[in-house]
């Protein structure tokens, strides 16, 4: 895995119990790399023992240029988070849009045609919209310091606004999603919605894609509003089942992935 920082990744602890369940010699290990030495990591990925790769933040846009091709799907996402080597060659996929999706499919029917505001700016963000509009939803607000920064798929249904003014949107959405890192470990106490603005998530599914810990504030935030909290480990793991199957062929052991994963995370 690339990307920084990555020391509190749980994904090192997955895909090993991941290819030890299936008998396959290999490790998955994480490196921290900044964005002017990503070149040099890159040259390490030729090598006959590389399978592939996960990319976190802050590269997930970044390698779109160091491929040698995209899916399409990354291509329309305009983010990729796995690498794949294929008969030579890296080959970029985004599996964050699949992730994203397995863990809300009992609500597909309630967010069609349906308002989603979206805290974030960066590739997990892109691939989120992607989902998202797959799915049918009406409108897609995307709250962000640098609103006039996100670089969008030219689709008329998305509103970019500050968070000075998102809550103008919130009434009439079905859901609210953190796409940031605020409130990822160490820094918990952080939440993209302030305290005093917290029954605005009342009767709205509130999902937080991270999960590390894994009751954020923003998840408890929700609780307390009586929102539904949807945390970030059921995608964590999806994405993850879906790159493996990319580099190896083989099925991710889920279940015991999930069992693991609950004796390591911090509530």
């Amino acid at each position: 895995m690339i990307g920084n920082p990555v020391m509190h990744s749980l994904s090192p602890a997955m895909h090993n119990l991941a290819l030890k369940h299936n008998k396959i010699g290999g490790e998955y290990i994480s490196v921290s790399v900044s964005s002017r030495d990503v070149n040099m990591v890159l040259a390490h990925c030729t090598n006959d023992s590389f399978l592939g790769a996960n990319i976190t933040i802050p590269h997930k846009e970044l390698f779109l240029d160091m491929v040698d091709e995209l899916t399409d799907e990354a291509k329309e996402i305009g983010a990729i988070n796995t690498l794949v080597k294929q008969d030579g060659k890296l080959i970029g996929h985004n599996t964050d849009a699949y992730g994203f999706i397995k863990p809300i499919e009992n609500y597909i029917d309630t967010l069609h045609g349906e308002r989603v505001i979206i805290f974030g700016s960066g590739g997990a963000t892109k691939a989120i919209v992607f989902a998202l509009q797959d799915l049918g939803v009406e409108q897609i607000v995307l709250v962000s310091r640098r609103p006039e920064m996100y670089e969008s798929n030219g689709s008329e249904n998305i509103i970019r606004c500050s968070y000075d003014n998102w809550i103008a949107y919130a009434d009439d959405a079905a859901m609210i999603v953190n796409a940031t890192p605020l409130g990822m470990t160490p820094n918990t106490e952080s939440s993209p919605v302030p305290d005093q603005d917290i029954e605005i998530l009342n009767e709205k599914i509130c999902y937080d894609i991270v999960y590390n810990p894994r009751q954020t504030k923003f998840l408890k935030q929700a609780i307390q509003a009586d929102g539904t909290p949807i945390g970030g480990l059921d995608m964590l793991i999806y994405q993850g089942a879906k790159s493996f199957n990319l580099w190896t062929g083989f099925e991710f052991p889920i279940e015991k992935i999930k069992s693991k994963l609950d004796e390591v995370l911090p509530t």
